[in-house]
């Protein structure tokens, strides 16, 4: 019976270091998350910001942003009303420029929020 008891504390022990590695790993990548833009990552607010100001309605700052889709759709409704949907990339890069490096980050780059 002891040798079972060792073998059991031999496991519990494998399953506690698996555990442990597995919360660093974990804590590692939050804190990557949570702590802005990573070394690989820039943050494109300024860029998207005044391309949404300034080519607002040909989409350009949704492409810059990896929204392929909400481009095509900003630029659609550019051309069906005649250039006045524009108004929205408008209002996209104040938006986008009044808001912290870090909350324009995880919004709109980790979050993938496509619209306002």
């Amino acid at each position: 019976m002891s040798e079972e008891q060792n073998n059991s504390g031999n496991n519990a022990n494998e399953f506690a270091d698996e555990a442990n590695k597995t919360a660093n790993e974990f804590a590692a990548g939050a804190k990557e998350a949570f702590s802005g833009a990573s070394a690989g990552d820039e943050n494109k607010k300024v860029l998207a910001g005044l391309l949404a100001i300034f080519l607002g309605s040909f989409g350009v700052h949704k492409f810059i942003l990896g929204y392929q889709k909400e481009g095509i759709i900003q630029l659609i409704v550019s051309v069906v009303t005649c250039g006045f949907g524009g108004i929205i990339g408008l209002i996209e890069g104040i938006i986008y420029l009044t808001k912290s490096d870090e909350e324009f980050y995880n919004t709109y780059q980790v979050g993938r929020k496509p619209w306002f």
